[in-house]
């Protein structure tokens, strides 16, 4: 084993570790230091001088032992040496309360009779400042802000001994940041906040507050935006530059006010007719107010206020869209509710009513802007009609006759109702329709009709239509009469009223009929001694026939269809009053008159035949009547003859006749008119 070391000098640098230095040993490859304290041993191997035992306790006293070691084993421990940690490090805890210091603590160090503290800038400019104490804290002022310093500090014992050093470095907290500049965004509603960078600030806190309501932005640069501001709001704006050693003081508060709030509680209203009124809610923080009016057509008008409201004027029909805005220095305000306000569409114009009939009206007009519907409503009488509808026409039907009426279109909308204020058109229905009351024969062709008037000054025409034309009469009181009405004839008589207003419907026709015509030629013809045939011309509008021949002696009749009779009967030598009656199919009759009628004279009777000579012929005969005369026919085939008595006598002679021959003698009445009577009975003469 090698020789045992001898130790030359043992102090202790750090307080965990003790420093030896001894005199080499000859064929030694290895020492062993120890360091023993009571039960407290530590061991540490080194190839040589000096070496280090270390993991000791500071301020603790220890005996230092070396041993060489070689191949062949370990020396004897050297003589002691007693040597005495020294004092541990003292903990720092530090902090830059403001820019201008730096408060250094630490615990208590065991054994530790003051401390030493020094602070110097990192960069190595300025002074060192160098405190002693026996206190466990301390400050250091006057320090520049924002500024990197080195701070070491040690305790030291009773004998002055320092112990361990510890270094920190600390950065002064920053200055407040100074030149805040505010950079407001209406229409954003945010905030662009600026300043002047701050020495020795990392970040940076821009603070916005108003009342309770606080915004941060945190940056690392000079400038920061604020987003999600309030309008009409007024903000407290400060700005805190931080680094690693805190904050510091808020900047100034700069004010900031923002745009004022949209208006609210817009109301709309015509206050009169063609003018809006528009109001709001007063908002808080706005200088004045902007209205801006825009109409469906693209005109826009606007109006500039310090009040709550503003007047426009409006025409009918329109749709206005309207926006308020408030304004302060900050702008103006975000875009509030847009309100749209129609107004109530234009009373309609060319307004033309046109009767279509007594009882009925069609109403045209020309469309107007705005107007979705329109109703048309006719007022008079004892009701209204009423007519809704899309068209521009309407039809009012069922209107009362003889009545004056107000009519009013008016336009309606979805959006605003009806149209007011929209003259009326004043009209008046037609007549009422007259009511035939009756019908009356006033003479032969004149008939009279009476009716119910139910009109104000109106005029009634009567009519009386037939196949032989159209007769009229007039009046304005209830009656008129038809003249001339030709006879046989039918009619349909109606009655209608007129008025300014126009003409009624007409009234229901009451058929009329005029009795037949009297036949214009009669004709008598006697065909035997008591028998006559009449014969007449047609009257129109008869459809039988009654004839009669009358005399005081006795009365003949015949009722035909045809417009021929025989009338039996007659006596002879009679004079007969004779009349006719045309009746028609209804029964209407019309009595005819016409010139008397005498029978022919009777034939003579009890005639006798005596030759008078080879060639002539004596007739006699017993006359009927001794005032007339008589005259005797003698027909034969050699020839024809007659003669005539001398007035009184009842017998004539013939002579010259052809003989031998076959005679016809008929001995008959002398007439003045007509031919000889031909049915006085014959005789026959050989």
């Amino acid at each position: 084993a090698p020789d045992i070391p001898v130790i030359d000098q043992a102090y202790s640098k750090l307080s965990n570790s003790i420093t030896v230095e001894w005199r080499a040993v000859p064929g030694a490859t290895n020492y062993i230091l120890a360091a023993q304290d009571g039960d407290s041993f530590v061991e540490t191997m080194v190839k040589n001088s000096p070496g280090t035992v270390t993991g000791l306790k500071p301020a603790t006293l220890y005996r230092i032992t070396v041993r060489s070691v070689n191949s062949g084993g370990k020396s004897q421990p050297s003589p002691f040496r007693k040597v005495k940690t020294v004092l541990a490090a003292p903990v720092l805890s530090v902090c830059s309360p403001r820019g201008d210091s730096i408060a250094v603590s630490w615990r208590a160090v065991p054994m530790a009779a003051g401390f030493s503290v020094s602070l110097t800038r990192s960069d190595g400019l300025g002074r060192m400042l160098k405190q002693n104490t026996t206190n466990t804290s301390l400050i250091f002022t006057n320090l520049d802000p924002g500024t990197l310093y080195t701070i070491k500090a040690y305790a030291w014992n009773a004998n002055g001994m320092p112990g361990d050093d510890c270094t920190y470095n600390q950065r002064t907290s920053p200055n407040a940041p100074v030149d805040v500049k505010v950079a407001f965004n209406s229409g954003a509603l945010r905030a662009v906040v600026s300043w002047m960078p701050t020495e020795g600030a990392l970040t940076y806190s821009v603070t916005v507050s108003s009342g309770l309501l606080e915004l941060r932005c945190n940056t690392s640069s000079a400038s920061c935006m604020v987003p999600s501001l309030q309008c009409s709001s007024e903000y407290s704006v400060s700005v805190t530059a931080y680094n690693d050693a805190g904050s510091s003081e808020p900047s100034d508060a700069v004010s900031l006010k923002t745009v004022p709030c949209a208006p609210v509680n817009v109301s709309i209203e015509e206050d009169e007719p063609g003018r809006l009124l528009v109001s709001w809610a007063s908002v808080s923080l706005a200088h004045y107010y902007v209205v801006f009016v825009k109409s469906d057509d693209g005109l826009e008008v606007h109006c500039n206020t310090s009040h709550t409201q503003c007047h426009f004027q409006s025409d009918c029909g329109f749709t206005y869209f309207i926006s308020v805005f408030a304004y302060n220095k900050a702008g103006q305000s975000p875009l509030g509710d847009v309100f749209n306000y129609t107004t109530a569409p234009c009373c309609p114009s060319g307004f033309r009513a046109v009767f279509v009939s007594s009882d009925t009206v069609r109403v045209t007009w020309a469309p107007v802007r705005g107007a979705d519907l329109y109703e048309t409503r006719a007022a008079g009488g004892s009701g209204a009609a009423l007519c809704r509808d899309t068209a521009t026409a309407c039809t009012l039907s069922a209107l009362q006759c003889s009545t004056p009426y107000n009519i009013t279109v008016h336009s309606f909308s979805e959006a605003r109702g009806s149209s007011t204020s929209c003259a009326p058109l004043s009209v008046a229905t037609a007549p009422c329709s007259p009511e035939i009351k009756n019908i009356s024969k006033e003479g032969l062709s004149v008939i009279r009709v009476q009716w119910q008037p139910n009109n104000e000054a109106a005029t009634y025409v009567v009519t009386a239509r037939g196949e032989a034309g159209l007769w009229h009469c007039t009046s304005t009181r209830n009656s008129c009469t038809l003249t001339d009405l030709p006879c046989g004839s039918a009619f349909s008589v109606s009655a209608i009223a007129r008025s300014p207003a126009g003409q009624s419907l007409p009234s229901y026709s009451i058929p009329l009929e005029t009795a037949p015509c009297c036949p214009n030629d009669l004709v008598l013809t006697q065909v035997t001694q008591s028998v006559t045939n009449i014969s007449w011309s047609v009257g129109r509008g008869a459809q039988t026939y009654l004839t009669t021949l009358e005399s005081p002696k006795g009365q003949a009749k015949c009722h035909t269809l045809q417009t021929y009779c025989l009338l039996g009967c007659i006596t002879c030598g009679t004079n007969y009053t004779v009349s006719l009656r045309a009746i028609s199919e209804t029964g209407l009759a019309s009595s005819c008159t016409y010139q008397g009628y005498s029978s022919s004279a009777c034939c003579p009777s009890g005639v006798k035949l005596y030759r008078l000579s080879n060639n002539g012929i004596r007739v006699f005969w017993r006359a009927p009547d001794e005032t007339i005369t008589h005259s005797a026919d003698l027909c034969g085939s050699k020839g024809n003859f007659s003669c005539t008595p001398s007035s009184g006598l009842s017998h004539c002679d013939i002579t010259k006749i052809p003989c031998g021959d076959v005679y016809t003698v008929v001995v008959a009445p002398v007439t003045n008119k007509g031919p000889k009577l031909t049915f006085c009975p014959k005789k026959i003469y050989s």
